[in-house]
């Protein structure tokens, strides 16, 4: 990957303002340099939002990481005609021009966003300084070095292999943390994981005593008395969310020890009785008639901000779309098979998000979650990282069966779900991925879930039930390079 020495400059409004200038080059006339740029914290702030407002893009997490591309791989949804616009997607024909140009993009993205990291890496310096002084040299360095991670972990995760002992020293991907023009070298998967958990220590470094969400909480509501610079923590990849990422960066190592160690240190913090951070979504809200919580906003650690997620929603899931583009559990009717063999309760909130939609022509069963709710909790969220994650995490990597089932069950208690048991670890990592598969529906896990494991039985897209599965070739797993990659080193 050739990286270039760009950023994007957005200007606010507000806060969350969505006016994008594009990149900035030598021009004055409609341009500013770096210099300019990065002449205070306010051009700083404004450098590193601009990475967050792209991380939105449909490319990425307003479609590709989250609810489109990566959760039809992880065979979600039922898809049995070959005229259907996701279809080669969801039977890995990977060779398709129309997927090829899907990877291709969210690659790309992924990589610019990176470079964005960079250049606002390299202004950071070694130190606070006048221009940018605590806490917000260590807030601003401390989220770039996450974002950074995160991007990566995530094109790893797609674009590499299963991480075995056998493949972790095979080339996979590179790791751009210098800015120029430069192509970088596909570094193994390994030497990739390395870089991976130093940036994320470095970040929990920088984060520790400088991000107020350890002090204040989340903040998510407008400050009072100045400016939003530091409230809104749920929108930034803060403290906590940081240390979730690198509890997931390690159990994609198969390091379950690490795993364990971050998670649990986490939920020792955010649940302890004086903070609650990312407290359980209420009864209340997650039932409520006209304002329901379908993101559990509450519990999401890092989420992104995007007012115009409804067009995700539009795209994807709308009843009034044609059956060969809509993701849908059925057949663009009203049957309920897969939901019923998706939920083992009832009761389950999570369940509530597949509602029976009409636009007066069509009548479908439809999924709900990303649909638009004036005023409704987490109307502009898009969840990436979630305590539910560190939670699964925490029962899949301790030893001991009684504590691990303990963790397990207070997701599925906080889910409205009677507690289920296991009489074996093996049983229960299987409760684990079916809990995951209800969990992370939208969001993007559940693929690398199924990857990670080495799954070789997935659910079927092919049949109204995820039952009988289909058989998972692991070759599936790993999505090639995309051709503006190799390419390059051709």
């Amino acid at each position: 990957m050739k990286m270039i020495n760009k950023i994007y400059i957005c200007f606010f409004l507000s806060l969350f303002s969505f006016s994008c200038s594009k990149w900035i080059d030598v021009k004055p006339t409609d341009r500013l340099d770096e210099d300019q740029l990065f002449a205070n914290k306010e051009g700083y702030l404004k450098a590193l939002n601009g990475v967050y407002i792209e991380m939105t893009h449909k490319d990425l997490y307003g479609e590709n990481m989250a609810t489109g591309a990566i959760d039809v791989l992880a065979q979600y949804y039922y898809l049995n005609n070959s005229v259907h616009s996701f279809y080669n997607l969801t039977t890995f024909v990977y060779g398709d021009a129309n997927v090829k140009t899907t990877f291709d993009n969210t690659w790309r993205k992924a990589y610019e966003l990176i470079a964005n990291c960079n250049v606002i890496l390299d202004k950071c310096g070694d130190a606070p300084g006048e221009k940018l002084p605590e806490p917000y040299y260590g807030i601003i360095k401390g989220e770039a070095l996450a974002l950074r991670a995160m991007l990566h972990l995530d094109m790893l995760r797609l674009f590499g292999p299963i991480y075995t002992d056998a493949s972790k020293t095979k080339p996979a991907i590179p790791y751009v943390d210098k800015v120029g023009y430069q192509v970088s070298p596909l570094l193994s998967s390994e030497q990739v994981m390395q870089r991976i958990v130093t940036d994320l220590k470095t970040a929990l470094a920088s984060l520790e005593n400088t991000d107020p969400v350890r002090t204040e909480g989340v903040r998510n509501g407008a400050n009072p008395a100045g400016p939003n610079d530091l409230y809104y923590r749920q929108y930034r990849l803060n403290y906590y969310a940081a240390k979730a990422l690198l509890a997931r960066a390690y159990l994609w190592q198969a390091n379950k020890a690490e795993a364990l160690v971050q998670a649990e240190e986490l939920l020792n913090e955010v649940q302890s009785p004086s903070r609650n951070v990312f407290p359980y979504v209420t009864f209340a809200s997650a039932t409520s008639a006209d304002k329901p919580d379908r993101m559990f906003s509450t519990e999401v650690m890092f989420g992104l901000w995007d007012i115009r997620r409804i067009e995700m929603y539009d795209r994807l899931f709308n009843v009034n779309l044609n059956e060969n583009t809509k993701l849908s559990f059925s057949a663009g009717d009203v049957n309920t098979t897969r939901i019923s063999s998706v939920y083992d309760d009832d009761n389950d909130y999570r369940r509530r998000i597949w509602q029976s939609a009409s636009s007066g022509t069509i009548t479908a069963t439809t999924n709900m979650k990303y649909a638009d709710v004036v005023d409704g909790p987490g109307r502009y969220m898009i969840p990436l990282i979630r305590l539910s994650e560190v939670l699964l995490i925490a029962a899949e990597c301790h030893p001991d069966l009684t504590t691990a089932t303990a963790y397990f069950n207070k997701l599925r208690t906080a889910r409205n779900c009677v507690s289920r048991n296991a009489a074996t670890a093996a049983e229960l990592k299987l409760r684990i991925g079916e809990e995951s598969r209800r969990e992370m529906l939208g969001e993007g896990q559940q693929f690398f879930f199924y990857k990670r494991n080495s799954y070789q039985s997935v659910p079927n897209h092919a049949t109204p039930s995820i039952n009988p599965e289909k058989t998972m070739v692991l070759n599936n797993y790993t999505v090639p390079l995309p051709d503006s990659e190799t390419s390059q080193r051709n």
